[in-house]
């Protein structure tokens, strides 16, 4: 039985050293990782799963005296990934919420992070009375984006938005 294990040794450790040596391993950032600005199209999956929340939005936005309508206008939900965050913090100097005048945001997209996202984006129109609604989102945090104008009277086109959660399968309200 001894003979038979030192054998056995014997056939191991002259496998062993047939084995290749790989070295240490390479230094840190040998390889390197994708940004995480950079888009990837399976961090958006999350988004496309059905779930039961949803968000019920109106539009109450005021510049001075100027009120603001986004009748007949589509409003977007864009879900968060860190592609989309970078995008918010470029186009809407915020990550969080903000009411810029459309033109400047639109000046700005050259220098956002670029990548098809069309396919997870969803969209709701925006009825007389300057409300909007989402159903059946997952939990997650989203963008709401809207585009107004003056209901009556001069003034800029303002692109309002903010950041949103839905959880537990409730519906979140938004005010915009």
């Amino acid at each position: 039985m001894t003979r038979a294990l030192i054998a056995a040794a014997a056939v191991a450790l002259g496998l062993s050293a047939c084995a290749p040596s790989l070295g240490p391993p390479p230094p840190s950032g040998m390889f390197p990782h994708p940004s995480p600005e950079a888009f990837r199209a399976e961090d958006f999956v999350w988004s496309t799963e059905a779930g039961h929340g949803g968000l019920a939005g109106r539009l109450a936005f005021h510049l001075g005296k100027t009120r603001y309508t986004c009748a007949r206008t589509t409003i977007i939900l864009t879900p968060e990934t860190p592609w989309t965050r970078r995008r918010m913090e470029i186009l809407y100097l915020s990550a969080e919420s903000a009411a810029l005048p459309a033109d400047e945001v639109r000046a700005r997209t050259p220098s956002a992070p670029s990548g098809d996202y069309s396919a997870f984006i969803r969209k709701a129109s925006c009825d007389a009375a300057n409300r909007f609604s989402f159903a059946g989102l997952p939990d997650g945090a989203w963008y709401v984006i809207a585009v107004a104008k003056p209901a009556a009277g001069d003034g800029p086109t303002m692109a309002i938005m903010r950041r949103v959660t839905t959880h537990a399968g409730k519906v979140t309200p938004v005010a915009l």
